[in-house]
């Protein structure tokens, strides 16, 4: 399974390990990536995403339907 949110798009970023003396190490930053359930009413059924906890917070503040349609505008989806 790929580590990229169903919603938001949000992929692992590249960095460094920074050692005391200073010496770089290449590292990854994961996205902090949940397997979430959401219940839409509309369609009056469950689905199964797997979204990062900055995208439940949206959709925890404006609901799933809502988030969806956000995320649709912006290009995400």
């Amino acid at each position: 399974m790929s580590r990229i949110c169903d919603l938001t798009g949000k992929t692992a970023m590249k960095g460094h390990n920074v050692s005391h003396s200073n010496v770089k190490t290449k590292r990854k930053f994961h996205p902090n990536l949940q397997l979430q359930k959401f219940y839409i009413p509309e369609e009056d059924r469950w689905i199964t995403l797997k979204v990062s906890t900055s995208a439940i917070k949206t959709i925890n503040k404006v609901g799933i339907s809502e988030a969806i349609n956000r995320f649709v505008k912006k290009g995400y989806l």
